[in-house]
Order: C-alpha cells, then structure tokens, then sequence
C-alpha cells in the first residue's frame, strides 16, 4: 500500500512540476527564429507576472530592439515609443518609454548575468523598472545584484545574436532596428 501512495505522490509531484515549468517558458519570435525563454518566477515574481501580463496582451509585438550592443545586450520592450505598428513610435524616443503600469521594485537576486540573460532595463533608480528588458549576449558579471534577472533563454539564442547591432560610438543605438514579432507564454 504504502509503494503504490509513494509511486501516486511521485506522478503528481512530476506532472505538477512539469506544467509549473511549462507555465513559465515564454516564446520570443524573432525574424530568424523562436527564442525559447525560461521565466524565474521564484527570483523575480513581480517582474516575471509584468513580462507575462505585456507580452500575453500583445504589448511586445513589434516593438524595436532599440539599443543592441555588439559583446553585450540586445535592448527592448519599451511599448510606449518603441511598437513600431503604433502611431506614437518614435524610434528617436524609443528607449525612454514604458508601459502604463506603475514601476516595479527591484528584486535583485545572486542570479549571475550570463549569456542569454533576460535582465529589466531601469534609469539610475533600482526601483524604475517597468517594461524594457535586455538579453546579454556575452556574461556581464558588473551588473549582478544590481538588474533585476528574470529570465533565461534556453533555446534560440543563436538568433538572438542575428539582432541588428546599433552604432557602438552612439550607445548602442539602431537605425532600422529589428524588432520583436510576438512574445506569448507558451
């Protein structure tokens, strides 16, 4: 009796660990591919719930990687002045933008920025991100514990290193950027 309960909480415990991490895995597609990515909801849950609450209402689609630099980020997710399909881009503004939801408060964590981090972007006030997220293309350990990570990209990355990379003598910026087609939980 005893065997059969422990083999029912090990299916359970399985099947339920298994749809927690399904719930967490986004999509982000990409001109040259999807990007599978990882959400830490355990680390950073107030910034995973705002990534997943934008992107599940369609708020990242075709918005602009507005500031990509070569060996270090790729920059996007400023849905105010960076969606390309809305009248208020402005690819100039693009980057100072964020969403209509209050700013989140940091949750940093011991979680390094290695390559293929998702990190929130943020002024000089650890408590002002908001919708602008960053994937690092190379490890950047000078910003742990100081970004908020929530996110991992576990397949996929060969495309995001296809981002178009902006100009390294004007911080990164992009003319005709690339831009995010859709970004869905899976």
């Amino acid at each position: 009796m005893n065997k059969i309960l422990i083999k029912i909480i090990i299916i359970f415990l399985f099947l339920t660990n298994k749809s927690f991490t399904e719930e967490n895995i986004m999509i982000l597609k990409l001109k040259d591919g999807d990007v599978k990515i990882e959400l830490f909801a355990d680390k950073a849950p107030n910034h995973v719930k705002r990534i997943k609450e934008l992107a599940d209402k369609g708020k990242y689609d075709n918005v602009v990687f507005h500031r990509v630099i070569d060996g270090f980020m790729a920059q996007t997710g400023d849905v105010k002045f960076g969606n390309s399909s809305l009248n208020d881009f402005d690819l100039r503004k693009a980057g100072m933008g964020g969403s209509d939801l209050p700013d989140l408060k940091q949750e940093f964590s011991n979680l390094p920025h290695d390559r293929g981090t998702l990190s929130m972007a943020r002024s000089s006030d650890p408590n002002s991100a908001n919708s602008q997220f960053f994937i690092c293309f190379k490890p950047a350990p000078f910003l742990d514990r100081q970004y908020t990570v929530f996110g991992k990209v576990v397949a996929g990355m060969e495309f995001v290193d296809k981002i178009k990379r902006g100009d390294e003598n004007n911080n990164g910026s992009v003319t005709d950027p690339d831009k995010i087609i859709s970004f869905k939980s899976q």
